[in-house]
């Protein structure tokens, strides 16, 4: 996890999980392996297979560029423009299979920020290696935190929810998705 900036005007302060937008370059990336089965079919029902890559590919990214972690397989080192240069510049492809689809969320209407957001997890044994912690600077904290330490930090609701919904998760695999969503003015959590 990492804990954004004192100075962002979003969630200063808080410690979140590296994310951010799908690129455009996401739409069309290479990578090692495509998405599980599971997660897959999971977010067939919300978008097309190929957003659905692109949402996994962005996760990758985004981990990558906020905290210099590649989840990712060996490949020959390849000279790509855009936000993909650095990340193939280091030998690896992402690796999409080693991501699990574990939550989607939506900010409730009226907030200056809203997101539509879908939460992956990953087996750190993915890495290619978990000891290369850098940044862009979006983070100015980044660390391996045990799931009861990171429940103490300043988090934001949703970051807590997908927390214990990991948690639940290594326990139970196959358990329903959770989609949280503000409906006639309360916050719903349906399971997909």
């Amino acid at each position: 996890m990492g804990r954004r900036a004192a100075g962002h005007v979003f969630m200063a302060s808080k410690w979140v999980f590296p994310g951010g937008r799908i690129e455009r370059a996401d739409h069309h990336a290479a990578s090692a392996t495509d998405l599980d089965a599971q997660s897959a079919a999971l977010l067939a029902r919300e978008v097309t297979p190929s957003r659905a890559r692109a949402l996994a590919l962005a996760a990758v990214r985004e981990t990558f560029e906020e905290t210099g972690l590649v989840l990712g397989r060996p490949a020959p080192a390849a000279s790509v423009a855009g936000p993909w240069r650095e990340f193939r510049a280091l030998g690896a492809l992402p690796d999409l299979a080693s991501l699990t689809y574990v939550a989607r969320a939506i900010t409730p209407p009226g907030r200056t920020r809203r997101f539509d957001a879908r939460f992956f997890m990953a087996d750190a044994d993915a890495l290619m290696s978990k000891d290369q912690i850098s940044g862009s600077g979006e983070l100015d904290e980044i660390a391996w935190l045990p799931l009861d330490e990171a429940r103490a930090l300043e988090l934001p609701s949703i970051t807590r929810f997908v927390l214990a919904e990991v948690a639940e998760r290594l326990e139970t695999p196959n358990r329903p998705l959770p989609f949280v969503r503000m409906v006639a003015g309360r916050h719903v959590v349906s399971h997909e």
